[in-house]
């Protein structure tokens, strides 16, 4: 009879919610009976509010249920919650799951591989969010207009950042991008006008269109060699700009890239070819440095390339065009060190920022009834400078033992606890590193 009355409600109300979803414990959910599985669902009849907390097994007509996805719009428009719980059996996250909800911090469980559409869109509230490793897949604006998040780990099971799905967070101060990316998508990071410095990685070979627009704190970019295309108006506007490197493999500069960068004073571009400036879709400017006046920026270039550059408009008009002598601008390649706990980097170029990452060699799902921890991590740095080539990659494999002082709570021995809290401490020494850097 409950089951009849729920269906009748629905049927009066079919925009809000499928016929079939049922409720359970106040929460409801998509069954698919030959699965056993459940998608968390719309509230048919209102919006949820304050606090849900999402089971991960529940029974419902006799049978027990995994609660496998949230569905797309599930908590769309909820004013009024404040705190979401998502169990470990959860695979994915739907388009528009919280999109201009209130949440205020979300911790996304290390079993979802994939986030939606517009996710978390407009989550003005959200002033922090973990996207654990077990995540492959963010798709288009899933953290767009974010404008409380002030940082963010991007997780080195991320190879691309798509469209816009980190635009208009507006409050982002620093951005953690691991070196496992190769891609920067349209309008990545437009709009984020706190974020004061960036990263691209090493293995970075394109920045598409509108990736750092209006990113107006930002005061120096470092474009790695592998890049070969820099979109349309990639850093329109970044009014703060005051120094470019471009890498040597880059061939094709889109038109406004530069544009609006007033405060810049010294471009350096190690292509030895000189990169085409080239009109994006029915643009008829070509300049990349539009309204940046060129006219009061030194152009650094590779020296035997000087006069291919002062041939060329509108690299001819900088201000002074300066040959820079070969094999110089490179980091050298840091060393790292393990002492008590902390992980130190150093390195004999002097005045670098490392980016610094460490994994867990065990971390994953298991499925046995013991599970054997062999403690070991893989620590990954490099050396950036402004105006230099990154350096090569360092590597260390750290594997804890006794010896090396990682009983950390003085029992005796070296185990499960010891172990978490060595890679809590790890993980909170890369992010102090990353910090000071700026």
């Amino acid at each position: 009879m409950k089951k009849q009355l729920l269906l009748l409600v629905m049927m009066l109300l079919p925009m809000a919610a499928s016929a079939d979803a049922v409720e359970v414990d106040g929460i409801y959910y998509n069954l698919i009976e030959k699965s056993k599985e459940a998608e968390v669902t719309k509230n048919p009849n209102g919006n949820y509010r304050f606090s849900v907390d999402i089971p991960a097994y529940f029974e419902y007509g006799g049978e027990t249920y995994r609660v496998y996805s949230i569905g797309d719009g599930a908590f769309k428009n909820c004013s009024e919650l404040y705190s979401v719980t998502i169990p470990n059996t959860v695979m994915s996250i739907g388009r528009a799951a919280f999109e201009r909800s209130s949440i205020t911090s979300f911790d996304i469980p290390n079993s979802v591989t994939y986030i939606g559409q517009w996710a978390f869109d407009h989550c003005t509230n959200m002033k922090s969010v973990t996207i654990p490793n077990s995540v492959t897949s963010i798709d288009r604006g899933a953290f767009d207009g974010c404008s409380g998040l002030t940082t963010l780990d991007i997780p080195s099971s991320i190879t691309s950042i798509g469209v816009e799905v980190f635009a208009f967070c507006s409050g982002l101060k620093s951005v953690t991008i691991p070196n496992s990316v190769t891609n920067i998508g349209l309008s990545a990071f437009n709009g984020c006008k706190s974020l004061t410095s960036i990263t691209i990685p090493s293995n970075v070979t394109f920045i598409g269109d509108y990736a750092f627009q209006l990113c107006s704190s930002l005061k120096s970019v470092i474009i790695p060699n592998k890049v070969k295309n820099i979109g349309f108006q990639a850093f329109y506007g970044c009014s703060n700009l005051a120094t470019v490197s471009i890498g040597s493999s880059v061939e094709r500069i889109g038109t406004k890239a530069f544009a609006n960068c007033t405060e810049l004073a010294d471009v350096y571009c190690y292509a030895e070819n000189v990169p085409e400036m080239k009109a994006d879709f029915d643009v008829t400017v070509t300049d990349a440095f539009e309204n940046s006046h060129r006219e009061d920026i030194i152009l650094h270039v590779p020296v035997a390339s000087v006069n291919l550059y002062k041939a060329v408009e509108p690299w001819k008009s900088f201000k002074a065009i300066i040959g820079i002598e070969p094999g110089v601008k490179k980091c050298a390649t840091p060393t790292i060190t393990y002492e008590n706990g902390e992980l130190l980097f150093s390195c004999e170029t002097e005045g670098v920022e490392y980016v610094s990452e460490v994994m867990a060699t065990e971390a994953g799902k298991f499925y046995s009834s013991k599970v054997k921890l062999y403690g070991a991590y893989t620590v990954t740095v490099y050396a950036i400078k402004e105006g230099y080539d990154n350096s090569d990659v360092a590597t260390l494999e750290l594997i804890p033992n006794a010896g090396s002082g990682c009983d950390v709570n003085g029992d005796g021995t070296v185990d499960v606890a010891d172990i978490a809290t060595i890679i809590s401490e790890m993980a909170a020494r890369s992010r102090r590193l990353g910090k000071d850097a700026e």
